[in-house]
């Protein structure tokens, strides 16, 4: 009976040991984005896809906690406080008010960014090199002189550019500082539209009717969400889009010079991957992209009465509406 008993406590402490060992494994990831569009969605779907492919996987060893703030800066603030208190090994925060809320809120759990145009701007850290902080991440950057580049093969006589914004972005902010200078040196002038809320971008589209030659619309999340009311409002008013979110092509945009959100994803899943495995977050450098995709919607050019050169087409990693 005591070799019995004795068996039976082995095989528990064997039990117990082992489901300790899985416990001690299991990491946990706080996803938090500003609003939910297709390039936010592809950030944190190449995240994931980056820690499944390093052994974190969703249901096994990894625990994904995710949630959108649907625009709401307010709710972001909520999430990131509700995030610390859960306290996950690493919180990913993807796009900028949510970074921003985040930040805010801890200096002891690792924070990763991604989609940030400039977190030096936002004060997610104070440069573009290791913070020594608890924070991190990729960029989506965009110098701004190839934008323009691509608007003036579009509308060869440009004179006015229509900007429509979300005056509550950092980063759709500092996009229009970028282009006022570019316009001195290009030659053309900026039309401010901002829009504080998403209800209010076909309005400022709307105000832009006959003012100006094209519309440019950054990586501003507010926009991108409502890219469908931009395209009915410029469309109603004749006015071309051009953008530089590539999702937004095959919502109406005729064209879009950016990068690939996936890949930003997938390098933003790589330093929580780094973090995970003991790696301090202010120790790695904050990650920018080296490569630019163009894609092309030639229905909607042909709606807008723009002809598209050849050499773009050539050039396009993707076309859409031949």
């Amino acid at each position: 009976m005591k070799k019995i008993t004795t068996t039976l406590w082995a095989a528990l402490s064997a039990v117990l040991i082992s489901t300790g060992a899985v416990a001690a494994e299991l990491k946990q990831v706080a996803i938090t984005a500003i609003v939910e569009h297709p390039a936010l969605d592809a950030v944190r779907e190449g995240a994931l896809a980056e820690l499944k492919k390093a052994g974190y996987e969703e249901g096994k060893n990894l625990k994904v906690d995710f949630q959108s703030a649907q625009g709401n800066t307010a709710t972001a603030a909520q999430i990131a406080r509700k995030f610390v208190g859960d306290k996950p090994d690493v919180i990913l925060a993807i796009g900028t008010p949510s970074a921003q809320s985040v930040v805010a809120a801890t200096r002891n759990i690792p924070v990763v960014f991604s989609a940030i145009s400039d977190p030096v701007a936002a004060k997610l850290v104070k440069d573009w090199g290791a913070s020594g902080t608890n924070v991190t991440g990729a960029s989506d950057t965009l110098p701004i002189q190839p934008q323009i580049d691509l608007i003036k093969q579009l509308i060869p006589n440009l004179k006015k550019v229509g900007y429509v914004y979300s005056t509550g972005e950092v980063n759709s902010v500092v996009v229009l500082k970028q282009l006022q200078e570019a316009g001195k040196v290009n030659g053309f002038e900026v039309v401010e539209a901002p829009a504080p809320r998403t209800t209010d971008i076909g309005i400022a589209a709307r105000s832009l009717k006959g003012k100006v030659d094209v519309i440019y619309t950054s990586t501003d999340n507010n926009v991108v969400s409502a890219y469908e009311a931009l395209y009915k409002a410029a469309l109603d008013s004749g006015i071309p889009l051009v953008a530089s979110d590539t999702s937004t092509v095959a919502r109406g945009a005729i064209a879009a010079l950016s990068n690939n959100y996936y890949i930003l994803g997938e390098e933003t899943g790589k330093m929580i991957v780094d973090i995970l495995n003991g790696k301090k977050a202010g120790d790695i450098p904050v990650k920018t992209m080296d490569k630019l995709d163009l894609y092309l919607n030639l229905k909607s050019a042909k709606a807008f009465g723009i002809t598209v050169p050849q050499t773009l087409v050539e050039s396009a990693k993707e076309v859409v509406g031949q």
